[in-house]
């Protein structure tokens, strides 16, 4: 019965910790490690231990399925360049200037445990940077490439931690030794996503009542991250591969009612799930902060804050330089043509360079670290004062930051939407033109407001239209026409899911 009291204590303190970061602008996983902090010097907090082996999938698995639902291919095929330099290269700075700078500070530690250390702090964090990139406007090219470099870059830096925690455990291997299996997990990761989903979709296929439809969604993720780490593949990559599948077909055979309720819990369920990741490692450093002596916890405290430094400047050294050097072979005309528009500005570099929050990827990992596992305290303590200090520094001032840098942006998504809307709508008029009814020209009055509207000013207003069969046999051919476009690539997954919508809301208003 307490830990049920603690658990609906603590939910409802992050509920409030998230209001009062909406208030004042700010990532809400700010207040969620400040949250943990206070677990930390609570003297009566309850010790909750997690089984290792559960924490990647409990943590990471919905987590990297939500944020990859909503990846676009075609941005990120656009983007390849700086995602790919972010997610390979900005990575590896990153893991081998903490492995550096922590086998430096601890002699005694070997080389597989600071390379291990680097891995779990190396990938920013996904929900952090969304949290504030919603409040301001940045340019579509910069959130893009953000997005898909937190979807990625999870898979690059855990692949690093499987390799040095094997080495760890089998410490006569050579790292040549994982190289065979290292590529067969990365191509087998990939295509056992795509047959995971394929099975997947053939079996739910007649699953439309709500609660099972979203269980069935929940069950599915963590079956295949288990099934994909019982085979030696990669959980996050198959995960991935996975959901950007499922992405690309789910919209044409899933209701409206159906995928308003299923975001709505899936929004839910990665909120608690960062509650849950900052106040379950507040807890467990309770007991290991509490039992070292006062020169011990000096040096642990001076050791994650060199690493803390590291962290910061190793992004901004490969970012900065990165961005200057493009600049440089673009002056000098030795890019190729769809290389250029890739060439980021000073300001749009030093943004990218700060949105470096780490998160609940970095907190899972160091949790899925064995109990035998060395220096696992320090590791533990290291990696929540990373996640801690980098959501203080990096994401209460990168808001004043880009309100400060004035950034300019034509709005690509308003334009998409606006065109594919203009489509929608048109199809919409196409199935109901041949109706003779006067509810069919009622309807088609409407729908000719609606589209001078939508090619006007990208506005559209269908929450208060009525209801009526016609109009849902109209709804359903935008729907189609929106489908089309998406296909096509003529619009991207963020104007798609925009316009996807406003039809739901529409088709929901037919419903009731």
């Amino acid at each position: 019965m307490l830990t049920f009291e603690w658990i609906i204590g603590l939910l409802l303190a992050a509920v409030a910790l998230s209001a009062l970061a909406r208030r004042i602008k700010v990532p809400y996983p700010t207040f969620l490690a400040i949250g943990g902090v206070l677990l930390t010097l609570l003297p009566w907090a309850p010790t909750w231990a997690l089984e290792p082996e559960l924490a990647l999938a409990l943590f990471v698995a919905p987590v990297l399925l939500d944020a990859a639902v909503d990846t676009s291919l075609r941005d990120l095929r656009n983007n390849w360049l700086p995602v790919s330099t972010l997610v390979v290269v900005a990575v590896g700075v990153t893991t081998t200037a903490v492995a550096v700078i922590a086998h430096w500070l601890r002699p005694d530690m070997p080389w597989p445990v600071a390379i291990a250390l680097g891995a779990i702090v190396a990938p920013p964090d996904a929900a952090a940077a969304t949290a504030i990139l919603r409040q301001v406007k940045l340019p579509y090219r910069i959130q893009k490439i953000l997005e898909g470099e937190s979807l990625l870059n999870d898979a690059s830096a855990l692949l690093i931690y499987r390799v040095a925690v094997g080495l760890v455990a089998a410490e006569h291997m050579k790292i040549r030794e994982f190289i065979p299996s290292i590529t067969v997990a990365l191509v087998g990761s990939l295509a056992a996503g795509y047959l995971f989903a394929q099975i997947w979709m053939m079996i739910t296929r007649r699953i439309t009542e709500a609660p099972s439809a979203i269980i069935t969604q929940f069950g599915g993720t963590f079956m295949v991250w288990i099934t994909a780490e019982h085979l030696g593949l990669s959980g996050i990559l198959t995960i991935i591969a996975y959901a950007i599948t499922i992405a690309r077909t789910a919209p044409d055979r899933t209701s409206a009612r159906l995928r308003v309720s299923s975001y709505t819990v899936w929004e839910t369920v990665v909120f608690v799930l960062n509650v849950l990741a900052f106040m379950l490692i507040g807890l467990q450093l309770r007991p290991i902060w509490s039992d070292l002596d006062a020169e011990v916890r000096w040096k642990y405290c001076s050791f994650a804050a060199a690493i803390l430094a590291v962290v910061i400047l190793a992004r901004i050294l490969w970012v900065m330089p990165y961005g200057a050097l493009l600049r440089t072979l673009k002056a000098r005309h030795w890019l190729p043509a769809h290389v250029v528009e890739a060439v980021p500005t000073p300001k749009r570099g030093f943004i990218v360079s700060w949105c470096g929050m780490r998160g609940i990827v970095t907190l899972a990992a160091a949790f899925a670290l064995p109990e035998w596992f060395p220096f696992r305290d320090l590791i533990l303590l290291t990696a929540f004062a990373v996640v801690l200090g980098s959501l203080v520094i990096q994401g209460l001032t990168l808001r004043p930051l880009i309100l400060a840098l004035n950034f300019a942006d034509d709005d690509p998504v308003g334009r998409e939407a606006a065109h594919a809307r203009s489509v929608a709508f048109r199809a919409a008029l196409d199935e109901i033109d041949s109706d003779p009814s006067e509810e069919a020209e009622i309807l088609r009055l409407e729908y000719r407001a609606v589209l001078l509207r939508a090619e006007t000013d990208g506005g559209l207003s269908t929450r208060e239209l009525p209801a009526d069969p016609l109009r849902r046999r109209a709804i359903a051919a935008a729907r189609q026409a929106l489908l089309g476009l998406r296909r096509s690539e003529a619009i991207g997954d963020d104007a798609f899911h925009l316009v996807e919508e406003e039809l739901d809301r529409a088709e929901l208003s037919v419903e009731a």
